[in-house]
């Protein structure tokens, strides 16, 4: 059972929110209270819709016109990252991944030994869950996913993709249907 924390939102409005385990493994990592899913004041996009804002390091599952359920999450490091609008058009728990050609030539030390991919599972860097992106027919090859690196949550270190804690990706995987809109802010 899920326990319960006040969030404040807004002009003295407290909502409740689950507070929701950053990270199974990791008993040492404290998530910036931040960064916890809650209910805020959001508008300007429509019921339905993620809208991801890079600077803050938060997503937004806009819920009404005037609320969105806000997780803190990782993004992509200057030039990596993922700018625009997309679609989901696939989800997947505890994915395979293979890092792109490109991640591959920026760094083989690191990601050639991935080369035919990693079996989903608690060690895989897409973690619990992944959102497939993309924009008409065609795979963005970016992500919303969970992570096995906690601690990159409010931070901009990763290839491209957004991050999320497992718990709160699984959390937003079982809100989101297949042909969510996604705007990525630049």
């Amino acid at each position: 059972m899920l326990s319960r924390r006040i969030f404040i939102a807004g002009a003295g409005t407290s909502l409740l929110a689950p507070v929701l385990p950053a990270h199974a493994h990791d008993a040492d990592f404290r998530l910036e209270p931040r960064f916890e899913p809650q209910s805020v004041r959001f508008g300007g996009y429509a019921p339905g819709t993620i809208v991801v804002d890079p600077r803050n390091h938060y997503l937004y599952w806009t819920e009404t016109p005037a609320r969105a359920r806000r997780y803190g999450v990782g993004v992509g490091r200057a030039g990596l990252a993922f700018r625009g609008e997309a679609v989901i058009r696939r989800k997947a728990e505890w994915p395979s991944w293979r890092p792109t050609d490109n991640m591959i030539r920026r760094n083989p030390a690191r990601y050639a030994k991935y080369a035919n991919g990693v079996p989903g599972g608690p060690g895989n860097p897409l973690g619990s869950r992944a959102l497939y992106l993309y924009r008409g027919n065609r795979d963005t090859m970016y992500r919303i996913h969970g992570t096995t690196e906690p601690e990159s949550i409010g931070r901009s270190v990763s290839n491209g993709c957004i991050r999320m804690l497992n718990a709160h990706v699984e959390d937003l995987y079982d809100r989101v249907p297949i042909g969510t809109p996604v705007v990525v802010l630049g």
